[in-house]
């Protein structure tokens, strides 16, 4: 097996001032550094910057022309086509306040996050439209459908791309909205309960981009070719991935769902050298044969929004060469916290040291500090942290600027982070704490279990106890009994699952991560 961890040379030092513009500055300022440099390159077609700065300027104009003014929010269900980044950036440059959704929403889900952003308009996609137009027609407050790939939109709705074109040419629109005015509002999966919208500022975004550019190396430069597979309406694909692409003036490739075999067959194509990814993506890939050759032009390999397991990072050092480096970052936070791009060695299993211009620290129960070693809640401050909860700043950073992540880690003697669970999703057993991702892995470990979840169920005697949502391997035969027995030569007693349940698959977000808020409603 190739040699790991990864040794890593010094990090850079420094802090970024807090930016004050607004983001779709940025692509502006690539135009004019590399008016004809490749931006995008959706399936085999390349836009310059130029052109889309003229497109985002037009996208721009043409919601003025709607009626919308400073502040207004717009809705935005896109998949990762070149639409996005022009619809994106022009709501942004207008002065307007973009909410970017899941294109797989379900009616109630795209309700729920419209109506209670009070959102006035929607670019959607034409294989979205038929919800949206069901959803149109519920809120009031929603005056304005726009279907992206069609010049004829259906009744009741406008096309987009007609609205872009009518504007092409228009005047450069200097955008109004910038530094701590409001950018976007991201509506979080959570733990429990329905989404809530986090609040990012442009400053918050900007912030993010130039903490991540004194990374070294830096996860995007000018020259790269980045891979855009990540969903462009999650906060991952949204800033770390698009944000870096255009901050940096380099060169996106834009591909609209993962597909292992053909995922890999563009990189080959497009010359990525950048690569974003989430534990899923990484799985399916150390499954080909091909994954080393297809990996020749990537300069750095990145993982987050999950967990990557252990084995599956060896198995691509040993295909590909890389390590993958992995971070932690939350919607709130913009979103990168930290990255073993910080650390001097990528340990597997850790989540690196924040990176520049984030301060973190662990408290215990009470806010104390943590005691040397033990577990803590992280709770962090930086530009790059959000201004609260739609609509009122909710639950945001308190008067000192620090927000407590709900996430709990541990610091090990060479000062790098090792998460250990959601302090939400923490299991207390007869007072004492269980934390799910422990009993996870140790199932996981077990080669007949493809994956695991773990949750706490109430319990007569302890309060709660442990049960587990098992996915087994294709043809593998495991009882609960044996599983259970399996876990308690690594756990103690009070740790063990009570009760195992067999499933086909467990429910995921947009990012691979295992969604805890459905599989509670499952389970109940």
């Amino acid at each position: 097996m190739t040699e790991d961890p990864a040794p890593r040379s010094a990090p850079r030092t420094g802090s970024p001032a807090v930016p004050a513009g607004n983001l779709a500055d940025r692509v502006r300022a690539a135009a004019q550094s590399r008016p004809d440099g490749a931006a995008f390159v959706p399936a085999t077609t390349t836009r310059k910057w130029s052109q889309v700065d003229a497109d985002v300027d037009a996208a721009a104009a043409g919601l003025l022309a709607l009626g919308l003014v400073r502040g207004d929010r717009v809705g935005v269900q896109l998949g990762n086509t070149l639409d996005f980044p022009v619809a994106y950036f022009g709501v942004l440059r207008a002065g307007l306040v973009a909410v970017p959704l899941n294109t797989g929403y379900t009616v109630g889900e795209l309700l729920h996050a419209l109506g209670d952003s009070g959102a006035r308009a929607l670019v959607t996609a034409a294989g979205t439209a038929d919800t949206a137009h069901e959803v149109a027609e519920q809120l009031d407050a929603l005056e304005h459908l726009l279907v992206a790939g069609t010049d004829t939109a259906p009744a009741g709705a406008t096309s987009w791309d007609a609205l872009v074109a009518s504007r092409a040419g228009a005047a450069p629109v200097e955008p109004a909205a910038r530094g701590e005015d409001l950018a976007v509002v991201v509506y979080t999966s959570g733990t429990s309960g329905r989404p809530k919208g986090a609040m990012l500022p442009h400053r918050a975004l900007l912030a993010n981009l130039e903490q991540g550019a004194l990374i070294d190396p830096q996860v995007v430069t000018p020259d790269d070719v980045v891979l855009l597979v990540l969903p462009l309406f999650h906060i991952y694909g949204l800033n770390a991935g698009l944000g870096a692409v255009v901050h940096h003036a380099a060169t996106g490739v834009l591909v609209e769902r993962f597909d292992p075999v053909e995922t890999l067959q563009e990189i080959r194509r497009a010359g990525v050298t950048s690569v974003l990814g989430a534990p899923p993506m990484y799985v399916a890939w150390s499954m080909l044969p091909d994954v080393g050759d297809a990996f020749a032009s990537v300069r750095l390999a990145l993982s987050g929004a999950a967990p990557l397991p252990g084995p599956v990072l060896h198995r691509v050092l040993d295909l590909t060469g890389h390590h993958v480096f992995e971070g932690y970052g939350l919607t709130e936070t913009a979103p990168v916290l930290t990255s073993t791009l910080m650390s001097e060695v990528a340990k597997p299993f850790s989540i690196g040291r924040p990176i520049p211009g984030v301060e973190l620290r662990l408290v215990d129960e009470q806010g104390a500090p943590a005691e040397e070693g033990d577990p803590g809640e992280i709770v962090v401050r930086g530009p790059n942290v959000f201004a609260g909860y739609w609509p009122d700043g909710a639950d945001g950073p308190d008067a000192d600027g620090w927000f407590a992540t709900g996430d709990v880690a541990y610091i090990d003697d060479d000062g790098d982070l090792f998460l250990v669970d959601r302090r939400q999703e923490m299991v207390l057993v007869s007072g004492f704490n269980v934390y799910p991702r422990e009993v996870e892995d140790v199932l996981t470990a077990h080669p007949d279990v493809e994956e695991a979840a773990v949750l706490g169920v109430p319990h007569p005697y302890t309060g709660e106890s442990v049960k587990a949502l098992v996915v087994l391997v294709p043809g593998a035969r495991q009882s609960a009994d044996e599983l259970i027995a399996h876990c308690a030569k690594s756990l103690a007693r009070f740790k063990c699952p009570t009760s195992v349940e067999f499933v086909t698959e467990l429910p995921h977000s947009a990012t691979g991560k295992v969604s805890k808020g459905q599989l509670r409603e499952l389970s109940a």
